[in-house]
C-alpha cells in the first residue's frame, strides 16, 4: 500500500500464528492487530473492528479480496467533499483465479446478469450510488458511530441496510470511484457460485418489500419474470398453439443472446459462462420470489 498512515485489523474466528502475517513496515509494530472474534458474521466482526480502529476512515474488505497498491490513495481523495460519507470501487476477478472462478467472474460482470450494476465487477464511470457491497467500501468512522454500526440481523444485506441509512436517513453521499479497485476471488461455478446467488436473491427479494428504497427495482425482478415466463409459458404453449410459436421464438432469441454475451477471450470458459448465466437467472429468479414471500429471515427470528 502506498498510503502513509493506516492500520490493519484482522478478525479471524480463531487466533492464528503470527508467522502468517508479513509485516509491511518494521517501524510500526502496532500496524497489524489480530482480534479473534469467534464465529461471527462479517457485519458483527466489522462492528468489533470499529471499536478498535483509530483512523477517521474505515476501509472494509473481505478475506477473499486484496487491493491494488493505490487503493486507499484513490478512495480517500473522495472524502475531501464533506457530504461524502462512503466510497466504493470495483471488485475485479484476478487473472490468477482458476478457470471456473474466472467463469463465475464473467457471469457476474455480464450485462445479462448484473445489468446496470455491472460496474461493481469491472471499472465503470465515476458516479453517486445508493447501494454498494462492503467487500470494497470505505466509510467515515463518525458515520458508522452515528448509525450504531451495521445492522447485524442481516447477512448478506447488512451493507444494503447501511447504505440505505447513509443516503436516506443521514442524507449523505456514497461515491463509486473506479480507481479504488480491489481484486475479488470468485466462488467457482457451479454449486458454490449458485449457493451465493441464492443467498443474495433471497435477501434482495425480502428487502424489496421491507426496504423498497434500494431494492424495489425492475432490474432485480427481471430474473423472476423470466423464470415465471419460461415455466408458465412452457405449460401454456402445450395447450395453446398460437402461443407456442411465440414461446419458441423467445427461447431461441434468449439462448442466442446468452451465447453472444458468453463469448470472451477465454475459449475454455465460453460454455461454462453460457450455462452459468442461464442457471444464475433461474436460481436468482426462484430465490427472489422466495424472499418476497418470506415473512421473516432466519436471522430475524
Amino acid at each position: 500500500m502506498d498510503y502513509s498512515d493506516f492500520e490493519i485489523i484482522i478478525l479471524p474466528d480463531e487466533l492464528f500464528s503470527d508467522s502468517l502475517i508479513h509485516e509491511p513496515r518494521t517501524t510500526n509494530q502496532e500496524l497489524i492487530k489480530v482480534i479473534p472474534t469467534g464465529p461471527l458474521s462479517p457485519g458483527e466482526k466489522r462492528d468489533v473492528a470499529i471499536k478498535h480502529a483509530h483512523g477517521e476512515i474505515l476501509a472494509f474488505i473481505d478475506d477473499d479480496v486484496y487491493p491494488v497498491s493505490d487503493w486507499l490513495q484513490k478512495a480517500v481523495s473522495n472524502f475531501s467533499d464533506p457530504l461524502v460519507a462512503a466510497v466504493g470501487g470495483p471488485a475485479v476477478t484476478p487473472s490468477e483465479d482458476g478457470l471456473m472462478q474466472q467463469a463465475s467472474g464473467l457471469v457476474y460482470s455480464s450485462i445479462l446478469v448484473s445489468g446496470p450494476f455491472a460496474y461493481r465487477y469491472v471499472p465503470g464511470k465515476k458516479r453517486a450510488v445508493v447501494d454498494y457491497p462492503s467487500c470494497n467500501l470505505l466509510v467515515r468512522k463518525t458515520i458508522m458511530e452515528q448509525l450504531g454500526g451495521f445492522d447485524t440481523r442481516y447477512w448478506p444485506g447488512e451493507d444494503t441496510k447501511l447504505c440505505l441509512d447513509i443516503t436516506k436517513k443521514l442524507k449523505q453521499k456514497i461515491i463509486y470511484d473506479p480507481a479504488a479497485l480491489v481484486y475479488h476471488h470468485r466462488r467457482p461455478l457451479f454449486v458454490p457460485h449458485l449457493k451465493q446467488i441464492a443467498s443474495y436473491a433471497l435477501h434482495r427479494g425480502y428487502f424489496a418489500k421491507k426496504y423498497p428504497q434500494t431494492s424495489f427495482k425492475i432490474s432485480y425482478f427481471l430474473p423472476s419474470i423470466l423464470f415465471l415466463f419460461l415455466f408458465g409459458g412452457g405449460i401454456l404453449s402445450l395447450f395453446l398453439p398460437v402461443l407456442r410459436d411465440f414461446y419458441l421464438l423467445f427461447i431461441s432469441v434468449y439462448l442466442f443472446l446468452t451465447l453472444i454475451f458468453s463469448l470472451n477471450k477465454k475459449p475454455l470458459v465460453v460454455l461454462p459462462v453460457f450455462l452459468g448465466i442461464l442457471m444464475t437467472h433461474l436460481d436468482y429468479g426462484i430465490y427472489f420470489i422466495k424472499g418476497i414471500f418470506t415473512r421473516k429471515l432466519k436471522e430475524e427470528v
